[in-house]
């Protein structure tokens, strides 16, 4: 599944490219991938112009002139591909359907614009989705409600985000920073990153953190998150950048998927342990449990 950088970069890609664009049809080959009556896509979708391109945590959202909007899940293998006569943009799980000719047989919905230029949403496992919905009524869905703050919003403090744990004192850190409730998008990746950066080992309960070491963490966290925006995203296998790139941040992670090297701080051999359920890459020198 993306993180939020990875979504955030399809997101800047897709807002260069379809802002102000006006919407001729669109077509689907399977009702779980697009789950949208024939009646609201033609009177919500068809002839509405996009007026602005949003992310919600790893969701993202398309908005329309008829007050409706396109809530986009990529989940594991989805892809968005943008393609009019001079620009091909290609974001999201990395075959040659972002390079092919489309639609091919991964294409589960195409989206035509009046200039002629499509996007065309790709999926491989049919775990994504293309929803049209009243924009009104999208923070109401179940995920909205649950899910936490942005973490890079600018208005999200420090303060409010060490207060955002205080209920799971007896869960270990790492658990509590994937948990999408606490913090809005953030993944294994960053997780393992910020911890890394925060020196703090991923096993530690929430209630053992000090006001100091939760202030680094927050700052360590928005450092990695806006570093792989600003190159892209980290690609893990699945994800390529707006322009059909890989994502180059894992270049520069410092842990993520190091296990046998040395820790570029201390020298110490980096491991991989499993918490929370998921692969994890610490240093046992920096990071004391």
């Amino acid at each position: 599944m993306p993180e939020l950088p990875e979504v955030e970069t399809v997101r800047r890609g897709l807002s260069e490219l379809i802002i102000g664009k006006h919407v001729l049809g669109a077509t689907s080959d399977t009702l779980k991938s697009f789950p949208n009556t024939d009646t609201d896509v033609q009177q919500f979708m068809v002839g509405a112009t996009v007026t602005a391109v949003r992310r919600r945590a790893k969701v993202l959202l398309i908005d329309l002139s008829t007050d409706y909007s396109l809530v986009i899940h990529l989940k594991m293998t989805g892809q968005l591909v943008y393609v009019d006569a001079k620009n091909r943009f290609g974001a999201g799980h990395p075959n040659d359907s972002l390079v092919n000719a489309l639609p091919d047989k991964s294409t589960r919905v195409t989206m035509s614009f009046k200039d002629d230029s499509q996007l065309f949403f790709n999926d491989q496992r049919k775990f994504g989705w293309v929803k049209l919905m009243p924009t009104a009524e999208i923070m109401n869905l179940p995920f909205m409600l649950k899910v936490g703050p942005e973490p890079l919003d600018v208005t999200f403090t420090a303060q409010q985000f060490r207060e955002r744990f205080a209920r799971r004192a007896r869960t270990n850190i790492k658990a509590a920073i994937l948990d999408q409730s606490v913090v809005a998008g953030v993944g294994n990746i960053y997780a393992d990153e910020s911890l890394w950066g925060a020196l703090i080992h991923p096993k530690r309960l929430v209630g053992s953190i000090t006001d100091a070491e939760f202030e680094l963490l927050y700052t360590q966290l928005r450092a990695v998150m806006n570093l792989s925006i600003e190159k892209g995203g980290s690609s893990n296998r699945n994800y390529v950048n707006a322009e059909g790139k890989r994502g180059s941040y894992m270049d520069f992670a410092n842990v993520f998927r190091r296990e046998g090297l040395p820790c570029p701080r201390c020298g110490t051999t980096i491991e991989k342990l499993r918490v929370a359920g998921r692969g994890t890459h610490v240093c046992p020198f920096c990071q004391v449990v």
